[in-house]
């Protein structure tokens, strides 16, 4: 009973719990922001496209300036501070819909609709200020917090990151689920309230809990004082391959935060001060570049320019297909278990075989799986046809002066990698918003091997996207985790826009087995540079399997890592 307790009570636990109200407030906030846009907009998917552009766009933009922020700042600000500026956003954005919903039709005839686009502009600036917030608090707890709390322990740090991915398992299928019947059998304006409240309750726990694992985890008090530009430059490039362990930590200058001072202000001009966010900008994606796990987030990054992943452009598509909605549902409850299998296998294979290797067999895996996806274009059913041009549909609209298709932002389940969602989603639909269905049988072979295949391949998905976390959060020195992290997130954005803007480009059902095709490219290229990355980091013992000392992971560290774990 008292190690129960103590289980119950330890900073690890409270950490998962805390990570589960957070997670799941944000999956049922944006769930519902999107269906409350497309209600908001007259059934139209427009206000939906600006709000996934418009999130995208900022965080590829200030990534690097909020892991900045991050570094900076000790721990607990940080993380207490994104906390209530996110569910503050959450709750604002909440009232502000439930009194559109309310007054809509008075908000229309006020200064000819204009009150009511501005409300519409506020509703998507302050929800992207609450996902800024989000990749904050992202970034300082599962990047830094994590990894403090594990200690120097590296299979507890795996363990503990496993967890943190089944909780966004699960919480990805039941949060949606919740929220929707809800708005379903109430409307959705109860559905604005109950998220408000939610958030507001949640917020007030969280920052209880976040207090109580900072309290029961000393070393967080203490931070990695800020290394000069030159420095870290000669550090990241610098390749010490004979640098002993303690060499590598004597980089690092320990500094009580609780103490923490900001650096003494100089003068400087206004032009300065103007030049500092981009030459912050340009810093960290330089010493991205220069980090020795360059490739492995390369690799990682690449994996979400691809339409195999159950959001609403796959969903979209197989409507057209035929299947229906219970049967799609049916699909993403297995989604769901085989990427919680994908969790299992990394904490495994890493026992066996080591953190690296973990990360090429795992890529190997869901390769192998996204070859059905690849044949299924070529088999009985699939409308794959390329005498279509990818561009008629658009050009047809064009003429005929009706609007563009559009891509609806994120549905929360409907995550592809890192357990950050898919921002840039949206469904194959007809001119009057309607699945397009088709009117004649269409055979399911080609269908349920695409499914099989990206289905199959969420366990190789979740092990590789483990894997490349947890050797950012032992390669990296703890003064750049944060900024590292935030160009990481831009960089994973970068890529899903492009998935965004090869959707439009081509977005009628004749074109997508060219884009399963292409999504099957760049995954292939991710784990090519994964590989190379490997080589580099092994050399000759790349093939060689053994059983590593689960603390010391010596073939985890790439040379010249300075990791303070």
């Amino acid at each position: 009973l008292g190690s129960v307790i103590a289980y119950f009570t330890s900073a690890k636990f409270l950490l998962y719990l805390g990570h589960a109200l957070s997670t799941w407030g944000d999956r049922m906030w944006h769930f519902a922001v999107s269906v409350f846009l497309v209600e908001l907009y007259g059934n139209s998917l427009l206000l939906t496209a600006v709000y996934g552009l418009v999130v995208a766009g900022s965080v590829l933009l200030l990534g690097a300036l909020i892991g900045d922020w991050v570094d900076k700042n000790s721990r607990l600000k940080v993380a207490q501070t994104s906390l209530v500026v996110q569910n503050s956003s959450v709750i604002l954005c909440g009232v502000i819909l439930m009194i559109i919903f309310l007054f809509k039709t008075q908000l229309l005839t006020l200064y000819h609709g204009w009150l009511l686009t501005l409300c519409y502009i506020l509703v998507i600036t302050i929800a992207n200020i609450a996902n800024l917030a989000s990749t904050a608090t992202a970034i300082t707890i599962q990047r830094d917090w994590i990894v403090v709390v594990a200690g120097e322990d590296r299979s507890k740090l795996a363990d503990m990151n496993a967890t943190i991915r089944r909780i966004d398992q699960l919480t990805n299928i039941l949060a949606p689920m919740a929220v929707g019947q809800i708005m379903t059998f109430g409307s959705p304006m109860i559905g604005c309230g109950f998220i408000s409240g939610w958030n507001l309750m949640s917020m007030c726990v969280e920052y209880l809990l976040l207090w109580k694992v900072y309290q029961k985890t000393p070393t967080l008090a203490h931070k990695s004082a800020k290394v000069e530009a030159s420095e870290l430059k000669q550090l990241n490039v610098k390749k010490e391959s004979d640098m002993k362990p303690a060499e590598g930590v004597q980089l690092i200058i320990e500094k009580d935060v609780t103490g923490f001072e900001p650096q003494q202000e100089k003068e400087v001009g206004c032009a300065t001060r103007i030049a500092e966010p981009f030459l912050t900008f340009r810093d960290g994606w330089v010493a991205y570049y220069n980090q020795p796990v360059f490739l492995a987030g390369m690799g990682l990054a690449f994996l979400y320019m691809t339409v195999l992943g159950f959001d609403c452009i796959t969903t979209g598509y197989a409507y057209t297909q035929g299947l229906s909605g219970s049967v799609l549902s049916l699909l993403m409850g297995a989604s769901a278990v085989t990427g919680i299998m994908g969790t299992v296998a990394f904490t495994w294979l890493r026992r066996k075989c080591g953190l690296i290797r973990t990360g090429l067999i795992s890529g190997v895996a869901q390769f192998a799986c996204l070859i059905l996806c690849a044949i299924s274009v070529f088999m009985p059913g699939s409308p794959m046809d390329l005498t279509v041009s990818p561009f008629a549909d658009i050009s047809a609209r064009l003429f005929e002066n009706e609007p563009l298709p559009t891509i609806a932002s994120p549905e929360p389940e409907m995550i592809f990698a890192t357990g950050m969602p898919n921002l840039l989603n949206g469904s194959i639909a007809s001119a009057n918003g309607d699945p397009e269905i088709s009117p004649e049988p269409v055979p399911l072979i080609s269908v349920s091997l695409l499914f099989a295949g990206v289905i199959a391949a969420r366990v190789g998905l979740w092990s590789f996207d483990l894997t490349v976390t947890q050797l950012l959060q032992e390669n990296i020195i703890e003064s750049e985790r944060g900024i590292i992290n935030g160009v990481q997130n831009s960089m994973n954005y970068l890529l899903d826009l492009l998935h965004f803007i090869m959707v439009i480009l081509a977005p009628n059902p004749e074109a997508f087995g060219l884009l399963v095709l292409i999504s099957v490219s760049f995954v292939a290229m991710g784990h090519i540079m994964y590989f190379r990355f490997a080589q580099k980091s092994l050399g000759k013992q790349l093939f060689v399997c053994h059983t590593p000392d689960p603390k010391a992971a010596p073939d985890s560290s790439p040379p010249g890592n300075t990791s303070t774990v």
